[in-house]
């Protein structure tokens, strides 16, 4: 199963929404602070709606230099674990 994690980025938080391929709802939309420990939260909430099976595919607005933490967030947990 390929799951789509949706984010809409600001300066001090970012709305998320994560949905299946199927088009199941997994995790209703929840905002997150544009800190590290909203960026674990994110992590957390992906890790409890997938499996070590499913591809996971995240789309984010290029909003200049809001988007560069999340983008290098996701980058650096696909390149250790070979997304």
């Amino acid at each position: 199963m390929v799951i789509s994690v949706g984010i809409d980025v600001s300066k001090d938080k970012h709305d998320c929404f994560i949905l299946s391929s199927e088009g199941e709802v997994l995790a209703d939309a929840f905002t997150i602070p544009n800190t590290m420990d909203g960026f674990n939260y994110l992590l957390q909430r992906i890790q409890d709606c997938t499996t070590p099976q499913d591809k996971m595919k995240v789309g984010l607005e290029a909003t200049g230099h809001y988007s560069y933490n999340l983008s290098k967030l996701f980058f650096g947990k696909c390149q250790q674990q070979d997304c």
